[in-house]
């Protein structure tokens, strides 16, 4: 062809096909470098279809917290740690396991600013399961979660080394269980409703190799039939509550 004066002319490429081209380029797709949000939150990691997806790490500016793990459209999602940045700058984990849609769920572990510490099982941000309490005051609790507390079977250590094992409701004791007296070689049976045993009985256990045990035995009862007494008083008790 022959273009004159003006020379040979540049292939004009349409516009649809300019912002196509422009699009893909701003898409974050793969590993890329710090990607700075308009509040000032700032995560580095990886990224799928403009969202994070896969290993990646976000800092939160207005509280300093630092979540470093899975993501799975743009939440949090698989394995991860959260932490907290405290006032010397440095930082505390706060929660590291399971996460599914941005919400602590699956098997974790939580550490609280009371120094307590909970490892177990977690639903929607609740524990939630099996799992174990280490409380500041140097008891554990070791059983079943449901909503955020004890309910079910478990077991409680109390500082001491007396152990209570039995049924729990609502973060309380409820139900049939039994006080250990380990070190006096004693047991406590009976029932519980909210944390106050309302009828059982006590006895002797392993008492001849306890630490520190009682002076004296434990008297026989005298009663023809203790399990028959000792039933028809939890029943008793039961339907009071009732």
């Amino acid at each position: 062809a022959n273009w004159g004066r003006f020379g040979s002319m540049h292939k004009i490429e349409p516009p649809a096909r300019k912002w196509r081209a422009s699009d893909e380029k701003a898409q974050k797709s793969g590993l890329r470098s710090t990607v700075y949000a308009v509040n000032g939150d700032q995560y580095t990691g990886q990224w799928e279809n403009n969202q994070k997806n896969g290993k990646g790490t976000q800092v939160i500016k207005k509280t300093g917290a630092v979540y470093d793990g899975d993501w799975k459209s743009d939440k949090r999602h698989g394995f991860g740690t959260y932490s907290l940045r405290l006032r010397n700058g440095k930082y505390q984990k706060v929660y590291a396991g399971g996460w599914k849609n941005d919400m602590q769920h699956g098997y974790g572990t939580k550490f609280f600013d009371s120094g307590e510490q909970y490892e177990g099982e977690w639903y929607e941000n609740n524990r939630s399961g099996w799992g174990t309490m280490y409380f500041s005051d140097g008891s554990k609790y070791e059983g079943e979660w449901y909503d955020d507390l004890r309910n079910g079977k478990g077991v409680l250590t109390y500082a001491n080394g007396n152990l209570h094992e039995g049924m729990w409701e609502n973060d309380r004791k409820n139900g049939p269980g039994r006080l250990y007296y380990l070190k006096k070689g004693q047991c406590y049976e009976g029932t519980w409703i909210n944390d106050i045993p309302k009828c059982g009985e006590m006895v002797d256990l392993g008492r001849s190799h306890a630490i520190d045990p009682t002076q004296y035995a434990l008297p026989e009862l005298g009663l023809k039939d203790v399990n028959k007494v000792t039933r028809a008083a939890t029943v008793s008790v039961y339907e009071q509550m009732s």
